[in-house]
């Protein structure tokens, strides 16, 4: 399920939850609360192992795309060694193995960028699951604590209805 959905299963408990009279608390469910945390314990985990692998299959391409620039530039010294006893050669394949290089470095540069955007925007989504997590949260906090207010403003007016309305002449003594 969802961190998102649980929160705001988490925020309507606490939003529904019954007053208890005369105290700046509320009744909650703990059973449901330990549901839904429990729920949130195992969603949140699988979050982060989503972004570690991420991170680590970024760091994988990134090795395998130097993996491949060294073995191009393997091949590009072995063909310039193998050609080098004709000059004109060695220069065309000291041209070449130089193409090649730019190539695979520009390529290398590509991936790497593009990984980096990839990761970025997979980050970036974290990000905003987890601003919206913390706004929830806040939220339901802000609640809780107005319920706990209305609670002792209520108390408050309770207990001065009752002292005004045992102050009349209508009783003898």
């Amino acid at each position: 399920m969802d961190v998102l959905v649980l929160i705001d299963k988490l925020d309507d408990l606490v939003h529904n939850a019954k007053a208890v009279p005369l105290t700046d608390q509320v009744r909650i469910d703990r059973e449901e609360i330990y549901d839904i945390l429990d729920q949130m314990r195992a969603t949140i985990p699988e979050e982060i192992k989503q972004a570690r692998w991420i991170v680590k299959e970024r760091q994988e391409m990134l090795a395998e795309a130097k993996r491949e620039c060294d073995r191009i530039l393997g091949e590009a010294r072995e063909q310039a060694v193998r050609e080098a006893s004709q000059t004109e050669i060695v220069k065309l394949a000291e041209r070449q193995a130089q193409e090649i290089v730019d190539e695979a470095r520009r390529q290398a540069r590509e991936t790497r960028l593009e990984m980096e955007d990839w990761a970025d925007s997979i980050l970036s989504t974290l990000e905003v699951n987890l601003d919206k997590f913390l706004g929830a949260v806040k939220r339901g906090r802000e609640r809780l604590h107005e319920r706990s207010q209305e609670s002792v403003v209520a108390g408050v007016g309770a207990g001065i209805d009752g002292i005004d309305g045992g102050s009349t002449n209508d009783q003898p003594y």
